[in-house]
């Protein structure tokens, strides 16, 4: 027997049968030292057979009982304490992990088995000394269940692609934001791989301590020229951009006007900076107007948009919107995530669109998406950029970007500059599935981008919809509440530049059969 399943048996178990939940004794340094003992002792008597008979047998294997059960001085109340090495944690969640045909771990292979039921491993402390305190999410979840709206994660085999493989099933992939086909470049993958020769994998600092490099300043200029503004700075993520910013600029005296479909991150941001939050209903730019003309001129107002909303695929008013914010003083700040790569010129995004250039003070874009890599950015003047290295919480406490990420971002703007042939792709993709999804009578509401709603209405349903096409081979994920609207469930689909022909059909296909099996068309 090898020394490590022994000493697997020897571990307690609190993961398994608490729910998850990390037994107080395995840190018995936040404990007074009455408690501990008194908890300790209980722990024993409740495991003795158990944490003795491991013991045992790590003992016969060894012959070294110091290695085994190493003691610690004696506390002063005189009750020896065990080496916390004996209450280690299980390997995620104390499950064996079992294997696909393909030789990989199957990490969902009991994802809906309830954690009570698993295998636990042996150890010295029970995990039933004191209630789990976040015992209420299991009954959150039990609700997400009954209501049929439970969702596993599905795991990516291969690589992001049209084509690729998900839960060890081939399908033809509709959920992801690789609009461009850019996750798997060759220009990309070649830049990316010079990174780490030459610079290392990481930076090992915050881009305001000693995290900087020359190629991050390099990137922010290449992002600045190429989306016409002074000045750009680079965030972990789109998420982070939106948040950050808004909650920078902003202070609790000042007021937020928003569109209500306006990204989650946008909203998190208007929440951080305590500004009062006003929203408009859906592009309704009169209902805009009307609240900030009700406000006094003098107060700070931001107004904001998505260039494309990510769920519905309709595209922000953003001419109405600018004349409203140059009209009465307001700061035009534009989320343009979905827009980057996929909108404008060259993908410049829906300013270039709508030829709103030196209209929108504040222009969000994402490299995480259409780019290909991981990231957000902010874009504006030079005064913008500056306050937010100085303000911004994300940029301010964020390991910079990785090496690879930067020069793979890099090598996809010249991508966008020198192979416009790709967006021309994903276009003519978009319109053919999107025209084939609208014959067949699925209602599509008001999409005009490469982001294709079929609204189911119920939240079960739209997740039956999903789940049935993926038996088919169609990788098209549900979204319902919170996400959406109670009523506006639905699989939204994404085409992308590199799907053939070939791959959209047999996605029609696989939508008809399905529509039609349950009632949807």
């Amino acid at each position: 027997m090898d020394r490590g399943q022994v000493q697997r048996d020897a571990e307690c178990t609190g993961g398994c049968l608490g729910g998850g939940q990390r037994d107080s004794l395995t840190d018995g340094r936040h404990q007074p030292a009455e408690q501990r003992v008194a908890l300790h002792s209980n722990a024993v008597r409740a495991d003795a057979n158990i944490g003795e008979h491991a013991v045992d047998r790590l003992r016969e294997e060894e012959g070294d009982e110091d290695d085994i059960a190493e003691e610690r001085p004696p506390d002063r109340t005189g009750v020896s304490n065990i080496h916390p090495a004996h209450t280690a944690a299980h390997d995620r969640g104390g499950l064996s992990r079992r294997c696909a045909p393909s030789g990989r771990p199957d990490f969902n292979a009991n994802a809906n088995e309830p954690l009570v039921n698993r295998p636990a491993a042996t150890g010295l402390y029970s995990p039933l000394m004191h209630a789990d305190p976040l015992a209420y999410l299991g009954s959150e979840l039990q609700t997400l269940k009954d209501q049929k709206l439970y969702r596993r994660l599905r795991i990516l085999d291969d690589e992001q692609r049209a084509r690729t493989t998900v839960d060890h099933k081939s399908v033809v992939n509709l959920s992801s934001n690789n609009y461009l086909g850019l996750t798997t470049h060759p220009r990309l993958r070649e830049q990316a791989l010079k990174a780490i020769d030459e610079y290392g994998v990481g930076t090992g600092s915050v881009r305001t301590i000693a995290g900087t490099m020359d190629i991050h300043m390099e990137l922010e200029q290449k992002l600045a020229d190429f989306k016409k503004v002074e000045k750009v700075v680079v965030f972990p993520s789109g998420f982070a951009a939106n948040a950050g910013t808004v909650s920078a600029i902003l202070t609790k005296d000042d007021v937020v006007i928003s569109d209500e479909l306006n990204h989650a991150s946008i909203i998190d941001g208007c929440r951080l900076s305590r500004a009062t939050i006003k929203v408009f209903p859906h592009k309704d730019v009169d209902a805009a107007r009307k609240i900030v003309k009700g406000l006094p001129a003098t107060q700070r107002k931001l107004l904001i948009t998505d260039g494309v909303f990510s769920m519905d695929g309709d595209l922000g008013p953003l001419p109405a919107l600018c004349g409203l914010a140059e009209e009465t003083g307001c700061i035009m700040m534009v989320d343009d995530a979905h827009a980057s790569g996929v909108f404008g010129r060259n993908g410049r995004g829906t300013i270039d669109h709508f030829d709103m250039h030196g209209r929108v003070d504040i222009q969000v874009g994402t490299l995480s998406k259409a780019v290909g890599a991981l990231g957000g950015y902010v874009a504006g003047n030079t005064n913008l950029i500056e306050f937010l290295y100085h303000r911004a919480r994300p940029f301010l406490f964020s390991t910079s970007h990785p090496p690879a990420v930067v020069l793979a971002c890099m090598a996809a703007i010249d991508v966008l500059l020198e192979e416009p042939q790709i967006i021309e792709q994903l276009w003519q993709n978009t319109r053919f599935f999107k025209e084939g999804l609208q014959r067949l009578g699925f209602n599509t509401g008001l999409s005009e981008s490469p982001i294709t709603p079929v609204i189911a209405g119920d939240g079960a349903k739209a997740m039956l919809l999903s789940d049935k096409l993926f038996e088919r081979g169609v990788f098209a994920q549900g979204i319902a509440f919170p996400t959406v609207a109670r009523d506006k469930a639905r699989v939204r689909t994404i085409v992308t530049a590199t799907h053939s022909r070939e791959d959209l059909q047999y996605a029609l296909d696989a939508f008809a059969a399905v529509g039609r099996e349950i009632g949807l068309i």
